[in-house]
């Protein structure tokens, strides 16, 4: 089916839909939370990419995979939430046929952008460390382009069989007053797979990662206070050796502290991940026709949400993040009287973290007992 060669039919003209069962009132509010979401999500996203960019010291693995989700809310924001705004304001669908079938492609494939970039980042974390050692090379330049396309393809091709008509259709959904998965001729439809797919895949993934990150960081917490606790018990009197050990543990301790604040603004992400598609991949298949609509916008306003959510989450856990924007608002890194270098330590950018933020952590359980080692079994990449 040519998409391009579609005319226009009672798809194209202004159709009622059950919309028109609620309240003017509650679909005019359904309609402004949606623009102050674009808002949020079209200015958050593109000043994230822009500090992603401009500040050095956080441009690093992690950044290539938020720069993507980025992108993908930034598209969703701009391309997508001015036809949401139109439906619940409107409560037709007056665009005609094409953008029916453009919007709801354009509308699942970033979301599923999304869902495997946020799966890709709880990923490279899990990586980094409980397989410390993987990480130089699952992490080259041409690997992570691959992980970023594939992310993107995957998302999009997913969904050409019902662009084309031979796994359901997009189409007007009457019950939604939007353009969505409808049944094709045959009564086949993806939108029950596409939605599991999409939720529990990356979910299971990210709880797993999750699961095994936390069960290494508290071993290696257990082990890092029993060689502390040797330490005090030992002699009064320290050694240069040893006290260089002791300088060089507290260094990578507070490294070890970053590497964490950053795990947990990824698990944050993840929790939001949950709280916004939870709820319409529940819609979407516990009630796939539509039978409570009210649960449908719900699910959708929520879903909406996810695209500003994440730079929020940016500004509150991480104070690099909060940097890095300040910087790209003020364009220019160093503040009046501080040198570079000052400026950043100031704003946490240590010598430590600037190989990457993503890379440059060894546990040191291998000063304490190398064959206990969980983190690392080498030096970090360069």
């Amino acid at each position: 089916m040519d998409i391009l060669n579609i005319t226009d039919d009672a798809t194209s003209s202004v159709r009622p839909s059950e919309l028109s069962k609620f309240s003017p009132g509650l679909l005019t509010f359904a309609a402004v939370v949606t623009g102050f979401i674009m808002v949020i999500g079209l200015f958050g996203n593109l000043l994230t990419v822009v500090a992603l960019i401009k500040c050095p010291k956080v441009r690093n693995v992690a950044a290539a995979f938020i720069i993507s989700l980025c992108i993908a809310d930034f598209l969703f924001c701009a391309m997508v939430l001015p036809f949401a705004i139109s439906g619940f304001w409107t409560r037709t669908w007056s665009h005609g046929g094409a953008l029916c079938k453009l919007v709801p492609f354009l509308r699942y494939g970033n979301v599923g952008v999304s869902l495997l970039s946020i799966a890709l980042i709880t990923l490279n974390r899990y990586i980094m460390i409980a397989h410390h050692s993987w990480y130089a090379r699952v992490y080259r330049k041409h690997n992570i382009a691959l992980m970023i396309v594939f992310s993107w393809m995957f998302s999009y091709g997913m969904q050409i069989p019902t662009l084309l008509g031979i796994w359901g259709k997009f189409d007007y959904d009457p019950e939604l007053g939007t353009c969505s998965i409808m049944p094709d001729d045959l009564g086949h439809s993806s939108k029950t797979a596409l939605f599991v797919i999409a939720f529990i895949v990356p979910a299971l993934l990210i709880f797993i990662c999750y699961a095994r990150i936390f069960w290494v960081v508290h071993s290696s917490e257990q082990r890092m206070r029993e060689h502390q606790r040797s330490q005090h018990s030992g002699p009064g009197t320290l050694n240069n050796t040893e006290k260089r050990s002791t300088v060089k543990d507290n260094r990578d301790s507070k490294a070890r502290r970053n590497e964490w604040r950053i795990t947990k603004m990824v698990l944050a992400i993840f929790l939001s991940f949950l709280v916004c598609y939870l709820p319409i991949t529940i819609a979407k298949v516990a009630d796939s026709h539509v039978h409570y609509p009210i649960f449908h916008i719900a699910g959708y306003l929520l879903l909406y949400a996810s695209a500003c959510v994440n730079p929020i989450i940016y500004v509150i856990m991480n104070a690099q993040y909060r940097a890095a924007y300040a910087a790209a608002l003020c364009c220019r890194l160093p503040l009046p009287g501080l040198t570079s270098e000052k400026w950043n330590e100031r704003h946490g950018y240590s010598y430590s973290n600037t190989r990457t933020a993503l890379s440059q952590v060894s546990i040191g359980e291998s000063r304490v007992d190398p064959r206990a080692s969980v983190m690392s079994t080498g030096p970090g990449p360069k």
